[in-house]
């Protein structure tokens, strides 16, 4: 019995694990960059901005993406937008050599990258779908989201010790090394499904218009997947807003620092690792709606609320842990609600147009994080010069007000979970098991 799991398994095995190797060297190039351009600018918003130049494109060009992946071959697809990713380190490297790279540079590579990750995320979510059985969708999402969760922890710690002794030339190298192991495997090793020529043949006489609109007119015919899309567009609005206020909360204080900010970072992952190996022994929720919607309540109150009102490390990560360990158990309950109610044959276009409206937030949220914590908070704390509740909530130094942002960002995600949580009840979720 085992050896027939390895063999329904063996081709998601294959690429999985080398994608999640080439997730984590451009992981590490990316954390390597991102404090490169906290120290040169010292500024929350200009780091933001990396992230915002990044899911841009991804948000304004996800609908015709996923249009583009249900009429094309899907792992021509993945295998141009990687080659093209890897390109564009390999200018971060020519830049850093010849002592030319600026931040404006980092933003234009950045909002490159995020273009080709908008053509191949829908590609590679259908490639998913086909290479695993119906029955395993849960236990393969819960190792999807156990690979990223090694990526998070790894990639910090990896990416300053590669950094004392090679410097980010070291890094960078690190990151076209597993770039080559994955794009070899998927070129050579991977064989994906063929979906139905009929299919194909409908989806490549439209239009790339016509096409799109289908996702969206999926969505509006299905009104509990669109609400899920919609709350989760609230919760990432939050989340990334927290992600853009933590580096500028924890960087300047005298017990935070680089180390610190890469210690907290990958508590989160290890969180997100014990929940990717629960989500798999898990036995399946009577109410998949629920947990989502439960899950997320918890992580953005409990973590956001715990780091914000302690002035301690270890606390610090121990909301990480609280926070992060229930987000791979949503991811799967998602998943499967996704992958076993929208055809396979649609979920290119529909994929694309829940990217668009899910993650459209998070540029957004990393503006509104990184510009309230320079103009807003950070300058409101100041001003109370340790005399008013403020200051005896969070403190005076430099990064109190980034702390005062995430207690805020707390209470809205809290609200966004009983909003959402009161329309998303009249739904429910029958799964069916082919």
């Amino acid at each position: 019995m085992k050896s027939v799991f390895h063999s329904k398994l063996r081709t998601f095995y294959l690429l999985w694990s080398t994608q999640g190797l080439s997730q984590l060297g451009s992981s590490m190039t990316n954390f390597a960059l991102a404090l490169w351009l906290y120290e040169k600018t010292g500024s929350a918003l200009q780091t933001a901005f990396l992230a915002i130049c990044s899911y841009t494109p991804y948000v304004l060009m996800s609908i015709f993406a996923g249009a583009l992946s249900d009429r094309w071959n899907k792992k021509r697809i993945m295998l141009a937008s990687d080659a093209c990713a890897a390109a564009t380190t390999v200018l971060v490297l020519v830049l850093l050599r010849s002592e030319l790279l600026r931040p404006a540079h980092l933003y234009i590579l950045s909002a490159v990258n995020g273009l080709m990750n908008t053509i191949q995320r829908p590609a590679s979510d259908v490639a998913m779908t086909l290479i695993v059985p119906r029955e395993e969708y849960q236990k393969t999402s819960g190792m999807r989201s156990f690979s990223n969760s090694l990526v998070t922890i790894l990639h910090p710690v990896l990416a300053t010790t590669v950094f004392a002794f090679a410097g980010i030339f070291g890094v960078i190298l690190i990151d076209l090394g597993t770039f080559f192991v994955a794009f070899c495997v998927l070129l050579f090793l991977i064989k994906l499904p063929d979906i139905a020529r009929s299919e194909e043949e409908g989806n490549r006489t439209k239009s790339l218009i016509a096409s799109s609109k289908e996702g969206l007119r999926y969505l509006k015919r299905n009104p509990m997947i669109l609400y899920l899309i919609l709350f989760l567009s609230g919760v990432n609005l939050v989340a990334s807003a927290f992600d853009a206020a933590l580096p500028a909360y924890i960087l300047p204080r005298e017990n935070g620092g680089q180390r610190i900010l890469g210690l907290v970072a990958s508590f989160a992952g290890i969180a997100t690792l014990l929940g990717s190996m629960a989500v798999t022994i898990l036995p399946k929720p009577k109410n998949r709606i629920k947990v989502i919607v439960g899950t997320m309540f918890f992580s953005l109150t409990i973590e956001n609320f715990l780091l914000a009102l302690t002035d301690e490390p270890v606390l610090w990560c121990a909301g990480q842990i609280l926070g992060w360990f229930v987000v791979p158990i949503m991811g799967a309950n998602l998943d499967v609600i996704l992958r076993t109610t929208i055809p396979v044959s649609m979920q290119g276009r529909v994929y694309a147009c829940r990217n668009s409206l899910q993650f459209f937030t998070i540029p957004v949220g990393f503006f509104l994080g990184g510009f309230l914590v320079d103009q807003v908070f950070e300058p409101l704390v100041a001003a109370d010069q340790g005399a008013g509740l403020a200051s005896s909530l969070f403190g005076s130094a430099k990064g109190s007000g980034a702390g005062m942002l995430i207690f805020l960002l707390g209470i809205t995600g809290a609200c966004i979970c009983l909003f959402f949580g009161s329309i998303l009840k009249r739904f429910r979720f029958v799964e069916q098991i082919e």
